[in-house]
Order: structure tokens, then sequence, then C-alpha cells
């Protein structure tokens, strides 16, 4: 098996789209994610996956409260902006897009998606090129049922369904 091989394979599972911030002294981070999952209901847990060799991995193995906004099909362009290499300040990301920070974690929460969580690292695993960070819940800033979650598959952006 090769890497594309397995690449390809993945790439036919549906995943929900979610933005990881972080607040860094002055600075915030963020980044798009797609691995992103309940762990636990009692107590309620999440685990998201970071390419090892990324700095916000690097950073959330300092900074233990982070937030993660899960994305709307809307919000496609948010999305892209997160994923893009060498992106600047989360803040500059953000600029135009409704956003508040998280009560618990003082990260950015992205408005307008399906729903956000702010979490704070209680476990963290090496796996592979990434590392897993195992959180628990610390609030539900929002949830919005009545919007459609952007999801991932085939290597692009598509409202859920589609």
């Amino acid at each position: 098996m090769s890497v594309s091989e397995f690449t390809e394979a993945m790439a036919q599972l549906a995943a929900g789209v979610a933005v990881v911030t972080v607040r860094d002294g002055r600075d915030d981070l963020g980044v798009t994610v797609s691995a992103l999952m309940s762990v636990s209901l009692e107590p309620p847990l999440v685990l998201v996956s970071l390419a090892s060799s990324g700095y916000l991995s690097e950073v959330l193995l300092r900074q233990d409260r982070w937030a993660a906004s899960l994305l709307s099909s809307g919000q496609a362009a948010v999305a892209s902006r997160f994923a893009t290499a060498g992106r600047p300040s989360a803040r500059l990301l953000l600029a135009g897009t409704p956003h508040h920070r998280g009560a618990q974690t003082d990260a950015l929460v992205v408005e307008g998606g399906v729903a956000a969580l702010e979490a704070e690292t209680t476990k963290v695993v090496p796996a592979g090129d990434h590392t897993l960070f195992i959180a628990a819940v610390l609030a539900v800033p929002y949830v919005s049922p009545s919007l459609q979650p952007l999801v991932r598959l085939r290597g692009r952006y598509r409202a859920a369904g589609t």
C-alpha cells in the first residue's frame, strides 16, 4: 500500500470541518481540521488530531485551553483561509467574519457555524505523524441545528448530503 492509496481511500469518508483556535499570549492561532470527534458523554470529551510538525500542535502542548468552531455549509471560505500554509494571525483571518472570544478559553470562536465547543486538553497521545489531543468540553457557546454542516469529501468542501 502506498501513501497515495491510503490518502485516496480515506478521502472517501465524509468528515465534518471545524476550525480549532487557541490564544497564545497576544497572538491567536487556528487551523482547519476534519479530524475532530466525540469520545465520551460522561464526562464530555472530544479528540482532535493535528499534524505533529504543525505550529498549532506545538502551541497546544503548552496551552491547554482551546476552541473548536464546527463550520456550516456557508463557511467554506473560512475553512480555506485557516487551511492555507503560512497563514497570518487568526484575528486577521476572521476580519469581517462574526466571531467572539470564548468565556472559558479566551480563544476565538467563529459565529455562524453549526456549533462551537470550548475545551481543555486532558491527555496528549503521539500517533504516527500526528498528535491526538483529548480534551474535556468546558462549554458549548452555541448550537445551530437549522444550519447544514460543512463536510470534506473527496478533497472538496461540501454541504452535508451533497
